[in-house]
């Protein structure tokens, strides 16, 4: 287990959690995204936290992948990619990729974003990286507020391929921030 804060801590995901983490996601990810698909998302869920892919992201090289503990209480998961540059930046800089970040609804407002984003700076910086970088789904505006007051800026973007997804909610934008 890793301490982020006095409330917050971070458990790693082990292929025998599989199960824990996708009913986990069934309730975090329809209550956010439903609306983005065709099938209020059951396809990308499904897909996404099926044990065998769980299984195949836990096999990454220079991946880890946590459970977000409040109070006791798992509320989201928080996946790192270390040594994962941003595609066509123009300066070459060691970049560590925030692949997931997804909190149930009752943590927000309460920091808990923003503690696991510092304490992700703080791990980069120890471990020399000086980027970390992110895809952020344009149709969710307040989350682009939030990465804008930690600093992040607009990279770029692409377009979800996903034959589901409403084509309105297809556009993602790459944000980064340049560690100090």
């Amino acid at each position: 287990m890793i301490t982020v804060s006095k409330q917050i801590s971070l458990i790693p995901i082990t292929s025998n959690d599989t199960s824990v983490l996708f009913v986990l996601m069934n309730e975090i990810y329809s209550q956010a995204y439903h609306y983005f698909w065709e099938d209020a998302g059951n396809w990308y869920i499904n897909s996404q936290y099926s044990k065998e892919n769980i299984e195949k992201e836990l096999a990454e090289t220079n991946s880890d992948y946590y459970f977000v503990v409040v109070d006791g209480e798992k509320v989201g998961n928080f996946k790192v990619n270390w040594n994962s540059e941003l595609e066509n930046f123009t300066e070459k800089r060691k970049a560590v990729k925030l692949h997931r970040i997804y909190l149930h609804t009752k943590t927000q407002g309460k920091g808990v974003g923003k503690q696991l984003l510092l304490w992700l700076e703080n791990e980069a910086k120890k471990k020399q990286y000086e980027m970390i970088w992110l895809d952020a789904m344009d149709e969710k505006p307040q989350a682009f507020e939030f990465y804008k007051k930690l600093g992040y800026q607009y990279h770029s973007h692409c377009f979800l391929p996903f034959d589901l997804l409403f084509d309105k909610y297809r556009k993602m934008s790459q944000v980064y921030k340049i560690l100090n």
